[in-house]
């Protein structure tokens, strides 16, 4: 079968053998925002080659931008329920394929606050089987961070965190970016960073000190990027267990390293998961729904 990540900006192909192994994998900047009103001819384009039937897709393209939208399935839910809310979806164009898409999770707080999620579930999908029984912590690292609860096979509960775009808006279109100046990762700016978000203050708060610590020299104009990164990183994960308790990590290159910091930085225990997590987790919803995986 082929496994499609189509995510707002970017899609991720993946062809995989029966036995849910990724034997090759393409990328495309061909985004849900820049595939409006030709999905099928990018799709084309992407699989061209690969003469697997079913293509089984996950994240925007299920949204109600995308190509297809496709409901939500409440939490708590596992493999079963997710499997259940896939749709097929017919093209005039690509008539040889049978096409599928997952359906995103949504949960409401106990606050009655919802929250949603499109694509990421895939990711934890392709964990379960890793997982076993019990409950489990997972940070899936990003543009917009999730933080799950799995209870025995099953997403009970999550939370999202906009850490990435906000670490985007601040540093580039606020007063925070003026005394910035590009640069690596700073080590010892971010665990600055991630020091002060547990000083008592909420991050409204916190934020000028971006400006001030480099208005004062306390660090220098290359490291500020990483103490805004350490800084928000650091109050997103504050709404984890303060335990030991392993997390679960799926994050692109990227973001590896910070978030492998700050949550070793809180006293967690770090289990890294590839990327092609989502790949796997399509092929075993597809196997749920008892789709030819030749």
């Amino acid at each position: 079968m082929i496994a499609i990540d189509w995510g707002t900006s970017s899609l991720r192909a993946f062809r995989l053998d029966p036995q849910g192994r990724v034997i090759d994998a393409r990328r495309s900047d061909q985004g849900v925002l820049a595939s409006a009103g030709r999905f099928e001819a990018v799709l084309e384009d992407v699989v061209q080659g690969w003469d697997e039937r079913v293509v089984a897709m996950a994240g925007m393209v299920g949204s109600r931008q995308g190509w297809h939208e496709v409901a939500y399935v409440a939490c708590p839910a596992g493999l079963d329920e997710i499997a259940q809310g896939m749709r097929r979806i017919e093209s005039s164009v690509l008539r040889d394929r049978e096409l599928w898409i997952a359906p995103g999770l949504s949960v409401v707080h106990a606050d009655g606050v919802h929250d949603v999620m499109r694509g990421e579930e895939t990711q934890i999908c392709g964990l379960l089987d890793r997982l076993g029984p019990g409950s489990h912590l997972a940070c899936l690292a990003g543009t917009h961070c999730k933080h799950l609860r799995i209870d025995d096979g099953r997403i009970r509960d999550f939370s999202t965190a906009m850490t990435g775009e906000l670490f985007q808006v601040l540093s580039q279109h606020s007063i925070l970016g003026r005394l910035m100046q590009p640069g690596p990762h700073d080590t010892p700016g971010f665990a600055r960073g991630l020091d002060h978000a547990a000083l008592d203050g909420d991050l409204i708060e916190h934020l000028f000190a971006v400006r001030t610590h480099g208005l004062f020299d306390v660090l220098p104009a290359s490291a500020l990027r990483s103490f805004l990164s350490g800084l928000l990183i650091g109050h997103e994960l504050r709404g984890l267990p303060a335990s030991a308790q392993s997390v679960h990590l799926i994050a692109p290159p990227a973001l590896l390293e910070p978030y492998t910091t700050a949550l070793t930085h809180r006293g967690h225990r770090v289990q890294v998961h590839d990327e092609q997590v989502s790949a796997r987790g399509l092929h075993a919803l597809a196997r749920q729904r008892g789709l030819p995986m030749a």
